[in-house]
């Protein structure tokens, strides 16, 4: 279950991350610590094709929504994949790179909220 997000492509978003069985679903609200995004969702996958089938189904429900996606890096890879909205930017990370690029921290002085997934269990474990 998802908190109240104050924007309903950003909860399409994450709503699409957890059906995808994404792990430690995290936003961060950097309204008021960057110029670039007002927020950031980053989660876990644990396998190639897990992270791109996230992406995938993060970028058609938000397509849903109206949002065009501007720009999309790391896809084929798939150990970091980079969807950017404009209001939001997803970072989908195998576990090794979210460990080393460690965006919670160095986005600290964002608010962060963290998603449970549906069964009411923490999701965002980090």
């Amino acid at each position: 279950m998802t908190p109240e997000l104050p924007s309903p492509r950003l909860a399409a978003a994450t709503e699409a991350a957890l059906d995808k069985k994404a792990a430690a679903v995290t936003v961060i609200d950097l309204r008021e610590a960057a110029a670039f995004t007002s927020y950031f969702l980053i989660c876990t996958g644990w396998s190639k094709p897990q992270i791109q089938a996230i992406a995938e189904e993060i970028d058609r429900r938000v397509a849903a929504q109206g949002a065009r996606l501007s720009h999309r890096e790391g896809y084929a890879a798939a150990e970091w994949v980079l969807l950017d909205y404009g209001e939001f930017v997803a970072h989908i990370f195998s576990e090794k790179a979210r460990l080393y690029y460690d965006l919670e921290r160095l986005w600290r002085s964002g608010r962060r909220i963290e998603i449970t997934d549906s069964g009411g269990g923490r999701a965002a474990s980090r």
